[in-house]
C-alpha cells in the first residue's frame, strides 16, 4: 500500500505533498527526524489530506495530480473548510 499525502504548515503557510509506503514514519522524518531538505525549514507540519493506493504507480499519478494547478485548488480549498 501507498499513501499520497499533504502536510500543511500553519506557520509559514506552505504545502507539501508526497506519496510513501510507511505515512507514519515519514511524518515522523519530516517533523523531528529530518536533517535536511526542503520541509525542514518549515516545521512543524500537519497532515489534512491522505488518499490509500494499491500501486506505486497510481500514487505517483496522483501525486502529481495534486501539485497541478488544480491540485493545489483543491487543496487549498481544503484549508478553507
Amino acid at each position: 500500500m501507498y499513501t499520497v499525502y499533504v502536510l500543511y504548515s500553519d506557520k509559514y503557510d506552505k504545502i507539501y505533498i508526497g506519496y510513501t509506503s510507511n505515512l507514519g514514519k515519514r511524518l515522523l522524518n519530516h517533523n523531528e527526524l529530518g536533517m535536511k531538505g526542503w520541509s525542514k525549514s518549515f516545521r512543524p507540519w500537519n497532515l489534512i489530506y491522505k488518499e490509500a493506493f494499491v500501486s506505486k504507480r497510481d500514487a505517483m499519478r496522483r501525486e502529481k495530480e495534486l501539485k497541478s494547478h488544480q491540485g493545489r485548488n483543491f487543496i487549498r480549498d481544503l484549508l478553507e473548510k
